[in-house]
């Protein structure tokens, strides 16, 4: 295929880049040949790679029966099997499973959940979610509201609903150490603070990403936090909600990322890694009891047409099954670690990467101009956008966000299947080298052109 002179397609900016021929475990091809390394799976989705067969072979077997068959009309084999086996991976008494087909969908229908249960047990007064700034919980309004990244936000505020927010627990950024306990109740107390000043009988809920995505870099909370938080709202009757679209489905090295503190949400998200990429797919996860008040109040008024797809679910079935056969958790947890510390070592070799972070295979760096105060480079840079053009052009593909309130900073996540070998860890840190080495020419010709 050759690539049009004009595209009737558009996205978020102007830019264009090439045409994809194909994909095969963590790499891509485009239609001139060039290949890619996947070092960030995507939007970090393509968790078990790309054209696993044994997950193309049980598609076209579900094609052969049905690809589409309407939630209200009937139930299907890979919908009630897929159910069956995420109620069985998720926390205890998280047994209720609802499908939709992405991690926006899936945020919505949690709050709408939490907003009808509240009704249903006759708290109508609570209707606030608290959440975290930075953070990221999707592109519907509803999920906007939730979000805290003011590029995103911004110029939709006029049409939602502020949300009440507390800040991210980015000890790096102010001087504490994260393997002290007083550092996680520092930043859970924030919570509570938040809750009391609002009302407690106001709030709903609080959602929060265990491990951060996008919008923080794959932050690890301090030591303690997560205890605290599931403590307060446990005592002031907030439902906790984690937002595990980005973390579910093994890619931190345990199946949900609140398994590395052994707490357990009310309501839970999953989507990308879920499905892997091969079929638009997540899911709402909730407490049996949240489930039960809903549906004997009236039953739960949302949905999507596409929910529960039995084409989609036969892929999501297919990509937990890769799961375990080839136990990727585990080799995420491990070739994870090998690749933090690769990291690492880069930063040893360039000062302007500030800090390397994250858990698993969902791992960023953040550059700055100075680390020992870890100011931001200058935005004029546009570091985020420029370091992962070069990786681009050198067959690495990065994923970039800025880390100071949207408006500066900036980090890079590193996320590549869980597939990924020793070898392909390797190849990333070569990359990510050359293409630092490229970078810091860049800023030294334009400095020395400034000049």
């Amino acid at each position: 295929m050759s690539r049009p002179q004009t595209s009737h397609l558009f996205y978020q900016s102007r830019q264009r880049r090439p045409v994809l021929d194909q994909a095969r475990g963590v790499y891509m091809w485009d239609v001139d040949g060039k290949r890619y390394l996947d070092g960030s799976s995507g939007a970090m989705v393509c968790n078990i790679g790309h054209s696993n067969p044994r997950v193309l072979e049980a598609m076209r077997k579900q094609m052969d029966k049905s690809t589409f068959g309407y939630r209200l009309h009937f139930e299907t084999e890979p919908a009630e099997l897929l159910a069956a086996r995420t109620a069985a991976r998720a926390p205890e008494r998280l047994e209720k499973v609802f499908f939709v087909s992405g991690g926006s969908e899936a945020v919505e229908s949690a709050i709408k959940l939490a907003r009808q249960n509240a009704i249903a047990i006759g708290q109508a007064q609570r209707y606030k979610i608290i959440s975290r700034e930075p953070s990221y919980h999707g592109c519907t309004l509803g999920a906007l509201a939730l979000t805290g990244y003011a590029p995103l936000t911004a110029p939709f505020d006029p049409m939602m609903r502020p949300m009440p927010k507390i800040p991210a627990p980015r000890a790096y950024l102010d001087g504490l150490d994260p393997d002290d306990e007083a550092t996680g109740r520092h930043y859970a107390d924030m919570l509570e603070a938040k809750i009391l000043s609002e009302g407690p009988e106001t709030i709903l809920a609080f959602i929060v990403e265990p491990i951060g995505g996008a919008s923080t870099g794959a932050l690890v909370p301090p030591k303690g936090y997560m205890q605290r938080i599931r403590e307060i709202c446990t005592r002031y009757g907030v439902l906790l909600i984690h937002d595990e679209v980005m973390t579910g489905g093994g890619r931190t090295g345990k199946f949900f990322a609140g398994e590395h503190w052994n707490v357990d949400p009310d309501i839970l998200v999953i989507s990308k890694g879920f499905a892997a990429g091969y079929a638009p797919l997540g899911a709402m996860i909730a407490h049996k009891d949240i489930v039960t008040n809903v549906l004997d109040n009236g039953g739960f008024l949302h949905g999507f047409t596409y929910a529960g797809n039995p084409l989609a679910c036969s892929a999501g079935l297919a990509v937990l099954e890769e799961i375990e056969r080839e136990n990727l958790c585990q080799n995420a947890a491990e070739t994870g670690a090998l690749l933090k510390s690769e990291l690492k070592k880069l930063m040893d070799r360039y000062s302007i990467i500030g800090d390397v972070r994250g858990e698993g295979l969902l791992l960023a760096f953040e550059l700055v101009e100075d680390r020992a105060s870890l100011r931001p480079l200058a935005k004029e840079l546009n570091a985020f956008n420029e370091l992962v053009d070069i990786a681009y052009e050198n067959g690495l593909i990065i994923y970039s966000r800025r880390t100071r309130g949207g408006y500066s900073g900036d980090h890079f996540l590193i996320a590549p299947p869980m597939i990924s070998t020793p070898d392909h860890v390797a190849e990333i840190i070569e990359g990510l080298d050359l293409s630092l080495r490229q970078f810091l020419d860049r800023i030294s010709q334009q400095r020395a052109r400034a000049s």
